[in-house]
């Protein structure tokens, strides 16, 4: 798959990467909302959907869980012919809003590691329980393929 690069005026929700690619999509941040931090508040795409399912992981700790989690997310995104780039929309599911609160350090390197500093939009839901007794965390995304 070939990179989409996209050349735009200062100011108009692009972002460029670390990684000198720029973003297809445009990221939007209405400065009436604040600056996001870890997340984008908007993202503006035209291209393929791809939905992407509920990924656990193993591990025994919140953070052990997202790694393996974000890991086979990205599987599936690349499987689908899409790269970490295309992820516009991100819901994490957790069992314990706390634990992940006190996590986010560990978080954050496991984030870093599959995502870089690529931030889609983003949701944390509190939930009961997931479909494995032991899950603690869960991921679900929406990617869009570029043209």
């Amino acid at each position: 798959m070939s990179s989409i690069v996209v050349f735009a005026a200062p100011g108009t929700g692009y972002r460029r990467r670390r990684d000198l690619r720029m973003s297809a999509h445009r990221i939007v941040n209405p400065p009436e909302l604040g600056e996001p931090r870890g997340f984008s508040h908007a993202i503006v795409s035209t291209g393929a959907i791809v939905h992407l399912a509920g990924q656990l992981g193993g591990g025994g700790t919140i953070a052990e869980q997202f790694d393996g989690a974000a890991g086979n997310l990205i599987v599936a995104l690349r499987a689908a012919g899409g790269e970490v780039e295309d992820l516009v929309s991100l819901q994490i599911f957790v069992t314990d809003v706390a634990a992940y609160k006190e996590a986010r350090p560990d978080i954050g390197q496991a984030w870093r590691k599959h995502f870089g500093r690529h931030y889609p939009a983003m949701g944390l839901f509190g939930v009961t329980e997931l479909f494995e007794p032991d899950a603690l965390v869960e991921l679900m995304g929406v990617a869009v393929l570029p043209g």
